[in-house]
């Protein structure tokens, strides 16, 4: 039977800078060792930091998406990662 251990992956809106403050985002990842900030982008792009958890032997197992306001914007994205934990 296979052991996993757990992770997330906290991608949301920096929520700083004025009226562009929906397009700057912060990538924070959260596994059995502690919290880690893994930078700010200018736009939206978790491929690089799914790519960077993909290489350390995370799988992406589930994506929860926050939605606020009138019209619509996208707030956060949490993605659930696991890995193998060698016994």
């Amino acid at each position: 039977m296979t052991q996993w251990e757990y992770a997330r992956l906290e991608y949301r809106a920096a929520g700083t800078l004025g009226t562009d403050k929906f397009e700057d985002w912060d990538a924070v990842f959260h596994h059995p060792g502690g919290v880690q900030r893994w930078g700010t982008d200018e736009r939206f792009n978790d491929l690089r930091h799914l790519n960077r958890a993909g290489a350390e032997g995370w799988q992406a197992y589930d994506r929860a998406a926050m939605i606020i306001g009138q019209p619509h914007r996208l707030h956060a994205v949490t993605y659930s990662l696991r890995r193998p934990v060698e016994p």
